[in-house]
């Protein structure tokens, strides 16, 4: 390894040639980050400063004959180098010979090789598309106007820059030139590129993780490998994520990928290393073998995540999968599709639909019954241990139906309580939720973006005498409680119209409910009045259809035998006698557990030997029983709780019953207001 300080001069001075390898990243610097470059050139100039540190290039000399263009290939600093190459391009075009520029000396010394033919006459040789705008560029040649180019934007902002004369021509190409760079050359049979990179600190664009991973398995190979590499299946692969946030979309494989294969979900910024360490030790003999396999998922993958698929089915799952926020799944469907397309395994085309269904209805039961959803990327995450290959879709059944708690399926009876009474008006997927009500098993489908939602009993508060007679003397409840609840809401395309009409009016007008085709008036265009009694008949109709769209999975008790687990007979059992509370422990202890009880359907009480612990997906508070008084574990930093009045110990690094860095007394039912509003902190910290 050799390194020098130099300049933007020195590196490309002579007869040289520097090329951008095919793994890495077209050229991505956007305004903020050459805005920065410009102002370092500036202020250095107008500050009268010597120099100003720019960073470091990175390169590995290519053997070349003794004469002609030695070859370079950048490993590191490609950004600033092609940056550095728009500025010099933007000087060129903007000045005149009378600028006291050299621009003969300028072409010839940095942008051009004399003399030489062919893409050798070229200082800086970038890959794909950037290839062909940067030699247009240096060639002047013509650009279509409707070229979408970052190379491009860069390049007119630095002639703009220039325009504006904040310093002049001359001045900025000495500028540019006291810009230091520390010019790293390694020796590709000595010198370990990948290490050398990694410790390299970018003041550029941070790279992400998808470019580190490309970067990590492509960068030690010889050019001819790494070229057949990349053409043959990296370049297919990486079009696949489109371009629009095509970073972000490939950092998510990734990190997806990783969790299907270990079973396990790698922390986000952490997902480069986690695929280095897990590359070690992976099934695949060669890098070609591990290209063919991500390419195989991220056609899974990219079909899920953009909702296209060549199966209608399919399609429409992935769909409803986008609509429902649901990438918590996107590992595991990426499983069990890979596993149907393998025909390695018992899992027919309807197993594969049925299985895909049962992830959706799991995901939107849960979300009607307000169950917090933090557990979920786990529960996908993991669901793989579970499975019998040869059992597929009785073993996923399976799997759903044994989880409890904070990871329940929930019950048809759960789910079809929360249905009919819950404000599906104010739910983030109740045009989804209608849309499966309207449209299931409908061979024409009716486009609901084109309708709106109808509250059949008006919204308005100031209800007209028609509808408070029409509800009854107790109109205000009748109001209040079924107003934006599933049997009150339809669709239509005339809501304006209809406003606070009577129902009548709204049933006979044109456009009413009797003059449309919608599925979702069927119930009501049969009634005369609208009450409380018609909102709940409703209601447990659509329940009904709702019950088979998202279906609970069933199994016979021979079917789900296999998968039960049986539990020791001898494991002790605890309750509150446990703790033996005298009268005023007791009380405290039963008012407390029902207001923590209270916080949501989805908390689990647990009777320990020691004390009661409250659960979410872990432990967020619990209760150790003393003789005067209750003393409460808080499971969160002592940092984190918000505790105006003071009451809340620190006991970090303390040896307590219980889990948490912070404790509480509890020993009057007058505090009892105030330890919830702590409690609350620790539950909201797990359930968001």
């Amino acid at each position: 390894m050799d390194a020098e300080k130099g300049n933007i001069f020195t590196l490309l001075n002579g007869l040289k040639q520097y090329l951008i390898p095919v793994y890495q990243r077209l050229y991505s610097w956007e305004q903020p980050q050459c805005e920065r470059l410009w102002k370092d050139i500036v202020a250095m100039q107008k500050e009268n400063r010597e120099g100003h540190f720019l960073g470091s290039i990175v390169c590995i000399a290519e053997k070349t004959a003794p004469t002609g263009v030695q070859k370079y290939m950048v490993i590191d600093g490609q950004q600033r180098l092609t940056t550095l190459t728009l500025v010099l391009i933007a000087l060129r075009d903007s000045v005149g010979y009378e600028s006291g520029i050299n621009i003969d000396q300028l072409n010839t010394s940095f942008l051009f090789n004399q003399y030489e033919l062919g893409e050798n006459k070229y200082k800086l040789l970038l890959t794909e598309e950037d290839r062909d705008i940067l030699i247009s560029l240096i060639e002047k040649k013509p650009i279509k106007s409707n070229t979408r180019s970052k190379l491009l934007a860069a390049y007119n902002y630095f002639k703009a820059q220039i325009a504006k004369n904040e310093i002049s021509p001359q001045l900025l190409f000495e500028a540019t030139g006291k810009l230091q760079i520390v010019i790293i050359t390694l020796e590709r049979d000595h010198d370990d590129p990948q290490a050398i990179f990694e410790s390299l600190n970018s003041t550029g664009k941070e790279l992400s993780q998808s470019d580190l991973i490309r970067n990590y398995v492509l960068m030690g190979m010889d050019k001819e490998t790494q070229q057949n590499l990349y053409n043959n299946f990296w370049r297919t692969f990486e079009e696949l994520f489109g371009r629009e946030n095509q970073d972000g979309n490939m950092d998510s494989f990734f990190r997806d990928y990783l969790t299907m294969q270990m079973h396990r979900i790698p922390k986000i910024g952490n997902v480069y290393e986690e695929f280095k360490a897990w590359k070690v030790n992976c099934k695949f003999s060669s890098n070609e073998d591990l290209c063919k396999d991500l390419y195989e998922c991220a056609l899974i993958y990219t079909d899920i995540i953009f909702a296209k698929s060549s199966d209608a089915k399919l399609q429409s799952l992935f769909k409803e999968i986008q609509t429902l926020n649901m990438a918590v799944a996107n590992p595991f469907l990426m499983t069990i599709i890979r596993d149907y397309k393998s025909g390695s395994y018992q899992l027919s085309y309807d197993d594969l639909i049925e299985i895909i269904r049962l992830c959706i209805s799991y995901v939107f039961r849960r979300s009607i019954c307000v169950i917090p959803t933090n557990s979920l990327n786990k529960t996908f995450a993991t669901i793989e241990n579970e499975i019998k290959k040869d059992d597929y879709l009785n073993s996923v059944k399976a799997f759903f139906i044994k989880k409890d708690d904070y990871k329940e399926f929930p019950s048809d009876k759960k789910f079809g309580e929360a249905f009919v009474t819950k404000e599906i008006y104010k739910i983030r997927n109740r045009n989804y939720l209608l849309d499966r009500l309207e449209n299931y098993d409908n061979k024409s489908p009716v486009i609901i973006e084109n309708l709106t939602i109808e509250h059949i009993m008006p919204q308005n508060e100031n209800l007209s005498a028609d509808w408070k007679n029409e509800l009854g003397p107790d109109w205000q409840r009748v109001h209040d409680t079924y107003l934006h609840t599933i049997g009150n809401l339809t669709l239509t395309g005339y809501n304006s119209e209809m406003s606070d009409k009577s129902f009548m009016e709204k049933m006979d007008m044109k456009g009413g409910f009797k003059e449309t085709a919608i599925r979702l008036n069927k119930y009501i265009v049969k009634q005369t009045h609208w009450t409380e009694s018609q909102m709940q008949e409703r209601a447990q109709i659509l329940l009904k259809k709702a019950l088979k769209i998202w279906s609970f999975p069933t199994l016979t008790e021979e079917e789900l035998a296999p998968y039960q687990t049986k539990e020791a007979d001898d494991t002790p059992k605890y309750t509150l006698e446990t703790y033996k509370p005298n009268l005023l422990v007791k009380e405290l202890f039963e008012k407390l557990d029902t207001r923590i009880m209270n916080l949501s359907s989805s908390v689990k009480k647990e009777f320990k030997k020691l004390y009661v612990a409250y659960k979410l997906e872990t432990n967020f508070v619990d209760v150790i029983f003393q003789e005067k008084r209750l003393r409460l574990s808080i499971n969160m930093k002592f940092t984190d709780v918000k505790d105006p009045k003071g009451i809340c110990k620190d006991v970090t690094d303390v040896g307590r019953w219980g889990n948490g860095d912070c404790e509480l007394f509890f020993d009057n039912l007058n505090q009892l207001d105030y330890i919830m509003e702590i409690i609350q902190q620790s539950y909201d910290s797990q359930a968001n």
